[in-house]
This record gives C-alpha cells, structure tokens and sequence, in this order.
C-alpha cells in the first residue's frame, strides 16, 4: 500500500494553496462588510418624466426619498403615479447595477484551488 505519509491526500502544495485560499476569502469578506457600509450610505437617483420625479435610494436599495416636481403634480394623479413608478424603477435598476459592479470589482482575481 502505498500513501503512507501523505495525510488525506493534500501535499504541502495544496495546503498553502487553501491557507491562501482561506486568506483571499477572508479578504473578501471584509470588503463585503466595507462594501455593505458604503452602499448604505450611496444615495442613488432614479428619475422620470425627463426629471419631473425623483426618487432616490441607498446602495441597498432602501428608499430615502422621493422629490415631486410642480409641473408632475399638474399632470393629475394617474399620470403622476406612473411616474414615481419608472422613476422608483430606474432607482432600482441603478443600484442593482452598483451594488453588481462594486461586487465583480470586490471578488476580481479571486481564484480558489480546486473551484
């Protein structure tokens, strides 16, 4: 029988490849704590109506206000409503897109042995 001697099959090799695994993971995680902090003190600024309504929500997407124009409000309550509808979607899509990129940018050149 041979494998005496070898453990549960890691070489020395690859346990510094999952001590530094470990290491970057670690990394990681506190870049997400950062991160998490940072996006809840973004305020992002969705729009509509060419910028008669806005609404503007943290990097986690935690609304924080919405600004009513006078000329939106002359439009009547249907109208108006749509608009603070696309305007609280055009909020949410761009900090989805934020918080999507400041995550791909976090875990770049992250590469975990055996993954």
């Amino acid at each position: 029988m041979t494998g005496k001697g070898q453990g549960f099959g890691f070489g020395l090799g690859k346990m510094k490849e999952l001590a530094e695994a470990f290491k970057k993971a670690q990394q990681v995680q506190e870049g997400a704590k950062r991160l998490q902090e940072e996006l809840e003190q973004m305020e992002i600024q969705g729009e509509s109506g060419g910028g008669l309504v806005k609404v503007i929500v943290s990097g986690n997407q935690e609304p924080k206000r919405v600004e009513i124009s006078q000329e939106a409000l002359a439009q009547g309550a249907e109208i108006l409503s749509d608009l603070v509808t696309a305007a609280m979607k055009n909020a949410y899509e761009k900090s989805t897109a934020t918080m999507r990129e400041r995550m791909e940018d976090l875990t770049s050149g992250l590469e975990l042995p055996g993954f």
